[in-house]
């Protein structure tokens, strides 16, 4: 019997109704398009709010990748929901938003899981979970046909990463996107949460993940999807891909126009061997 993650957050997140759907995001390409061109894109950095909030700078990276030829999406999200050790990779068939199903890459899956003692197939984490999710319309909208390999990390220690990092970096990357999903500081000033964000943009900027990881532990900067940035930048730097770039960082104030406590967000491209 096949086996379907249903949509969980369409109608709060982003429209339920898939006219909605793609109204808003070809209104937010529109009003994001980038003229810098980036070769050999290995990966994206994208925020998972709703897309109130976050719509506009999660445009600016999923731009890049408008009409690309992509085979396949490998979309690291941390778990808000439930807490687990080590990685868990949706075990059924497909992932479904209003915009319809996307299959599973079930080879690149088992070759995840082989022989890991920290990646693991199952359900956990994906049962509730947005920031896998709200990812996908935007992904349906701007590219063909592709294959998911959604993976949620629970435990953010570095040993999980690490293995996952090592992990992917033996998947071949032709035709293959990585993202991580991840939005920055919660529930801060402005002023302050610009502070510790524009810490997250330098080190992704300098493409200094060891660094990005340290202050983040250190609590100097926050970023629930911070595992996901280092294993996407460091994964991209086994490969030979060694520049990343954020595109625009902003604040919900933007679109709230609430100062005294806002949550921040940005976009990255990782790219160019």
């Amino acid at each position: 019997m096949k086996s379907v993650r249903e949509p969980a957050v369409a109608g709060m997140f982003y429209p339920e109704k898939k006219g909605d759907i793609k109204d808003q995001i070809k209104f937010l390409l529109e009003a994001t398009k980038i003229d810098k061109v980036y070769d050999d894109i290995f990966g994206l950095i994208a925020p998972h709010a709703g897309y109130t909030y976050s719509g506009k700078t999660t445009a600016y990276a999923y731009n890049l990748i408008k009409d690309i030829d992509i085979e396949n999406v490998i979309l690291v999200s941390p778990s808000h929901r439930e807490y687990f050790k080590g990685s868990c990779i949706f075990e059924g068939d497909a992932y479904k938003t209003p915009l319809g199903e996307i299959e599973i890459n079930t080879d690149i899956r088992d070759t995840l899981v082989f022989k890991s003692e920290t990646i693991f197939a199952g359900y956990k984490g994906h049962d509730q979970e947005h920031a896998i999710e709200v990812h996908l319309p935007f992904l349906q909208t701007v590219l063909k046909k592709f294959k998911l390999v959604p993976i949620i990390v629970g435990d953010q220690s570095l040993k999980y990463l690490d293995e996952l990092v090592y992990k992917l970096a033996g998947i071949n990357s032709e035709k293959t996107l990585v993202i991580a999903s991840s939005d920055l500081s919660h529930f801060y000033t402005k002023k302050h949460a610009d502070e510790m964000d524009s810490l997250i943009e330098e080190n992704i900027n300098s493409f200094d993940y060891n660094n990005l990881y340290q202050i983040l532990s250190e609590r100097t900067a926050e970023a629930c999807g911070g595992g996901p940035i280092y294993i996407l930048l460091k994964t991209a730097a086994i490969k030979g891909y060694l520049n990343s770039e954020v595109l625009y960082r902003n604040d919900s104030s933007e679109a709230s126009g609430v100062t005294s406590e806002v949550v921040g967000y940005l976009s990255a491209v990782v790219y160019g061997k």
